[in-house]
C-alpha cells in the first residue's frame, strides 16, 4: 500500500491528469496560508530606475521592465537581510507585466507573487529563457501564504491582467499560475472573466524548464508533490529565530531581576542562581520551539506542531534540571523546578506552531483545529508555571 503523503510530511497536490477546477477544489484542504495582517501598500512605477531591472522591451502597450535570471550581489543580500527578518515586511517589488530575456508575442506568461523572494526564485530558475512575468500584487506575500489569504487570487489575476494589457502585449490566450496558487484561483472563471485559460504549473520552480520544454505539461508525478525537506525546513529557522528571540529578550530581563528579590540569599546570589536558571531556560525554550522543532519534525512525536514542540522542550529542560541538581525536599527548589518543567515545554510548544504556515505535514482545517486546542491549553501553563515562579521566590 502507499504511504499516506501527509504521514510522511509530503503533499501530493493534484496528479498529472487532474484538471484545473479539481486543483482549484483539492488545494485549498491541503495548502496552508502563514498568519499576519494584510495591510494595503504602496510601490514605485515598475520602471528601469529599479536596480533589478536590466533594459525596457518596447511593446504595443508601451515600454515593459526587462529582468535577467542571473542574480546580482545586491538581489543575494536583500534575500540574505529577508531570511533573518530584517526588512521582510517591505521586500517586495511592484506588480506588473515584466520580460525575462527578450520575450515576444507568443512567449509564455508566467504568474506569480510581489514578494521579492518569490519573484527572484522564479527568474533565477529560467536561465536563457524569453519569458513574461506578471506580477500580482500580494502585498508582499509568497504564493502559498498568499493564495490562502486571497490576496493571490481569481479577482487579483484578472485585474492585473487588465491593468497590464496583456492580450494587446501576446497573441496567445493563457497564463501559467504556480501550482500553490490554486487554492485561490478558480481556472474557469478567471477564463470567463479575462478570456485566458489558467494551466497550473510545477511546484517548484526547479522544474519550470522541463515544464515549458513539453508544452506547458507536467511529465512526472513529482511535479506535484511538495515534501518539506530538511533544507527547506533549515531556511526558515532565521527570521523565526530573529523574531522570537526579541520576545524571550523581554520575558528574560525582567524574571532575571526579579529573581533577586526572593529566595535563600542575597540579591545578586539569587540572581546568580535563580536569574541564571531562568536565563538558561528561556534559552532552551527559543533553541527548541524555533530551532530543534523544524530540525527534527519528521521524528518528533505526534501531527500537531505544538505537541512536537513541547516534546523537545520538555526533554530540554529535563536534561537542564537533572545537569543543575537541587534539593528535591526544598520546597523552593520544587517550586522553581516545577515552574520550569511548566514554562519552557509551553514556550517551545507555542513556537513550534509558527512552522505550520510552510508545512505539507498538516492541512489549514488541522491547523485551525490544533490551535484552538492548543492555545488555551499553553495559556494556562504558561500562568501555572509562571505562579510557581513566583512561589519559589516568596518560598525561603
Amino acid at each position: 500500500m502507499k504511504p499516506d503523503p501527509l504521514n510522511i510530511g509530503e503533499l501530493t497536490i493534484i496528479g498529472p491528469e487532474t484538471t484545473h477546477q479539481d486543483a482549484v477544489k483539492q488545494a485549498p484542504e491541503n495548502a496552508i496560508c502563514c498568519g499576519g495582517v494584510l495591510t494595503q501598500k504602496v510601490y514605485p512605477a515598475a520602471d528601469q530606475t529599479l536596480p533589478f531591472v536590466v533594459g525596457m522591451i518596447e511593446t504595443p502597450v508601451g515600454s515593459i521592465p526587462r529582468v535577467a535570471s542571473t542574480l546580482t550581489r545586491a538581489d543575494r543580500i536583500g534575500g540574505f537581510k529577508a531570511r533573518w527578518g530584517v526588512g521582510r515586511m517591505d521586500y517586495a517589488i511592484p506588480p506588473g507585466l515584466y520580460g525575462l530575456g527578450r520575450p515576444d508575442a507568443d512567449s509564455a506568461v508566467l504568474v506569480t507573487a510581489n514578494y521579492k523572494l518569490t519573484f527572484d526564485k522564479l527568474r533565477s530558475a529560467l536561465p536563457g529563457r524569453n519569458l513574461w512575468i506578471l506580477v500580482l500584487d500580494t502585498l508582499g506575500i509568497n504564493v502559498w501564504c498568499a493564495a490562502g489569504k486571497g490576496t493571490f487570487g481569481t479577482g487579483t489575476l484578472v485585474q492585473q491582467i487588465a491593468i497590464s494589457r496583456l492580450a494587446e502585449v501576446v497573441r496567445h490566450r493563457q497564463v501559467v499560475v504556480p501550482q500553490l496558487g490554486a487554492p485561490g484561483v478558480a481556472g474557469h472563471e478567471v477564463r470567463q472573466q479575462s478570456g485566458f485559460k489558467v494551466i497550473f504549473g510545477p511546484i517548484q520552480a526547479e522544474d519550470l524548464l522541463e515544464f515549458l520544454d513539453a508544452g506547458l505539461k507536467v511529465t512526472h508525478i513529482e511535479m506535484r508533490r511538495k515534501a518539506f525537506p530538511l533544507a527547506e525546513r533549515a531556511v526558515l529557522i532565521p527570521v523565526e529565530l530573529v523574531s522570537a528571540t526579541k520576545g524571550i529578550v523581554l520575558i528574560t530581563i525582567p524574571l532575571v531581576l526579579l529573581s533577586g528579590l526572593g529566595g535563600p540569599g542575597d540579591f545578586w546570589h539569587n540572581v546568580r542562581q535563580a536569574g541564571g536558571l531562568a536565563a538558561l531556560s528561556l534559552f532552551a525554550a527559543l533553541i527548541s520551539g524555533a530551532v530543534l522543532t523544524p530540525l527534527l519534525l519528521p521524528w518528533l512525536p505526534g501531527r500537531a506542531f505544538s505537541l512536537k514542540g513541547l516534546t523537545i522542550g520538555a526533554a530540554m529542560v529535563s536534561v537542564i534540571l537533572l545537569l543543575r541538581g537541587g534539593d528535591v525536599a526544598n520546597w523552593q527548589a520544587r517550586f522553581e523546578a516545577g515552574a520550569w518543567l511548566l514554562l519552557v515545554p509551553t514556550i517551545s510548544a507555542f513556537l513550534g506552531m509558527n512552522f505550520t504556515g510552510a508545512s505539507t505535514y498538516t492541512s489549514l482545517s488541522g491547523v485551525r483545529r490544533e490551535m484552538r486546542i492548543a492555545v488555551p491549553l499553553q495559556i494556562i501553563g504558561a500562568s501555572a508555571g509562571l505562579l510557581l515562579w513566583v512561589a519559589s521566590r516568596l518560598t525561603a
